[in-house]
């Protein structure tokens, strides 16, 4: 671990947060503080995760929100075992891929009602309360009810973000009487209140989870959306149903690496790192250009294997288990050669984007690994009438050119999603509970945490804090990943003389700042009996803990 982080780093971190009793991180100090308050209520970790979400969704409308879906791996501290929980929606039962061939469209739209797929972040909530919660959903939900009610000042980063993603969202309904008072989104600084979001919550409060899915909130989703163009009914809200899941894993020199199985991209990180263990990456050194050369490869070859094989496991038989075995990774590190970056992989042959995550901990050692979305900036930029948020846009990640791709719209399926939470044990203790936001960034972001932590000796806030590569391929949902080598984007901070050596090699590198992701981690310390916090500066977050 680094003793001069500052002077002995090309780039600037900061110490980690350390306590006792418990540990929130999140991407906006006012979500942490309301899991803090939890805990010190006597909340648990599970009850803190909801009511920060809850906050989230409030604070951070661009990137999350109950119009999106959720994923959690969850440390349970009585039965020392870990729970995967993929609260994901489904398409309308009454959409078919022929309606969009009708119309002559190539691809789902991304914004607007067509591209909407059935929430299920409140029905997440549900299960993981029913399964781990301990407090009222009163209490759970009362400060981001208070907020709401009350206004809170919006965060540089998120404010930036509102702004932005609005520009092509302004015109869809109930989409400016939500989100921009005065004709525009909040800025910096500026107080924001949102008492419809505040009284849809009342309502879940009272009546949980059948209040959103076949109640009254229900019912105003589905008109709006028949008198929108849509086609979510009020079956498809009340038929959802969200699942208890096994999260799987590789070991990667010693450390379990967990994440949740497709409809997901999680299980990329897990080919990644198998990848990567065939190589001295501590030899190569953080910054490298081999290390940056192979991680980058590694990132191909995992890719077009997401974009062939993962997405909803009811439609397709996925060989999660050979795809994320050891000898299928040995195979795939055979075909990168070290001194050149290729053009063009295929995906292997086998038988058989804007988020929000957060991590708690609590004094009795639960934890848990949470990421919820509502897709891109402020997803499809529908807005149902007088409920205060936006609904997701995921269902234009459906591939609906090939009937034979594993991700070809069906009616009430499950899309293809990019958010996925992690979680890292050792000898079967729980160690660190990490996600990384952004997209296809994402996987690409994990195996770099856990490169840095395990091979390059980094502490929790700095292998966050260090700068990082994301590669690009093809744009065209679900379509093969890579076109002529993709893009390799690099953050400020990587030597030039590395740069050189990536471009020799044969890569296209460019300078992007963004998207880079957004890091959230926790991590215990089973020697001392203490959590340790991070959180990264590319977003408003703040971990803290008591």
């Amino acid at each position: 671990m680094s003793q001069n982080r500052i002077s002995g780093k090309a780039f600037a971190t900061r110490s980690e947060v350390i306590a006792k009793n418990g540990m929130a991180a999140t991407s906006q100090p006012l979500a942490t503080q309301v899991a803090l308050d939890i805990l010190k209520a006597g909340g648990n970790a599970i009850d803190a995760a909801i009511a920060a979400n809850a906050m989230l969704g409030l604070v951070e409308p661009a990137s999350c929100g109950i119009g999106g879906d959720l994923f959690a791996i969850i440390w349970d501290a009585k039965t020392q075992k870990l729970y995967g929980l993929n609260a994901s929606g489904r398409s309308p039962k009454s959409l078919t891929a022929a309606y969009f061939q009708d119309q002559g469209m190539d691809y789902v739209p991304f914004t607007g009602p067509l591209s909407v797929s059935v929430p299920g972040c409140v029905d997440g909530w549900d299960m993981l309360h029913k399964r781990f919660g301990k407090m009222a959903w009163a209490d759970i939900l009362k400060p981001a009810i208070t907020y709401g009610n009350e206004g809170f000042p919006v965060s540089e980063v998120i404010a930036i973000e509102m702004m932005v993603s609005a520009r092509s969202r302004a015109d869809r309904p109930g989409f400016s009487d939500t989100y921009m008072p005065g004709g525009k989104t909040p800025s910096k600084g500026e107080v924001f209140v949102n008492s419809k979001l505040a009284n849809t919550y009342e309502i879940i409060a009272k009546g949980g989870s059948n209040a959103f899915y076949k109640g009254d909130i229900a019912r105003k989703i589905a008109a709006f959306m028949k008198d929108n163009g849509g086609f979510i009914t009020y079956e498809d809200m009340a038929a959802h149903q969200s699942d208890w899941v096994n999260p799987v894993s590789v070991n990667y020199r010693g450390y379990d690496v967990w994440e949740l199985p497709p409809n997901g991209q999680g299980i990329a990180a897990l080919q990644m790192l198998n990848i990567l263990e065939g190589y001295d990456i501590s030899q190569m050194g953080f910054g490298s250009t081999d290390y940056l050369h192979v991680i980058t490869e590694a990132k191909k070859l995992a890719f077009e294997d997401r974009a062939k094989y993962y997405s909803d496991m009811a439609f397709n038989d996925i060989p999660v288990d050979r795809l994320i075995s050891k000898e299928y990774g040995a195979h795939r590190r055979s075909m990168i050669n070290p001194n050149r970056a290729a053009r063009q992989y295929d995906a292997g042959e086998i038988e058989s984007g804007n988020t929000t995550y957060l991590t708690v901990a609590d004094k009795d050692g639960n934890m848990i690994s949470l990421i919820q979305s509502i897709y891109a900036g402020f997803g499809s930029g529908m807005c149902p009438d007088d409920l205060g948020f936006v609904l997701q846009n995921r269902g234009n990640m459906f591939n609906i050119q090939d009937p034979n791709h594993f991700n070809y719209f069906a009616p009430g399926k499950r899309p293809f999603h990019t958010i996925i939470p992690a979680f890292i044990t050792k000898d079967g203790k729980p160690f660190i509970s990490f996600g990384l936001m952004g997209g296809a960034m994402q996987p690409q972001g994990h195996a770099q945490i856990v490169v840095n932590l395990i091979d390059f000796g980094m502490d929790l806030q700095e292998a966050g804090d260090a700068p990082r590569m994301r590669h690009i391929g093809s744009s065209q949902p679900m379509g093969s990943e890579m076109k002529d080598g993709g893009i390799l984007n690099l953050e400020s901070g990587l030597d030039y003389e590395m740069i050189r050596g990536l471009v020799v090699k044969g890569h296209k590198v460019q300078f992007s700042v963004g998207n880079y992701g957004g890091y959230q981690a926790i991590m215990w310390d089973d020697v001392n009996k203490v959590y340790y916090g991070a959180s990264e500066s590319r977003k408003d977050g703040q971990a803290a803990g008591y």
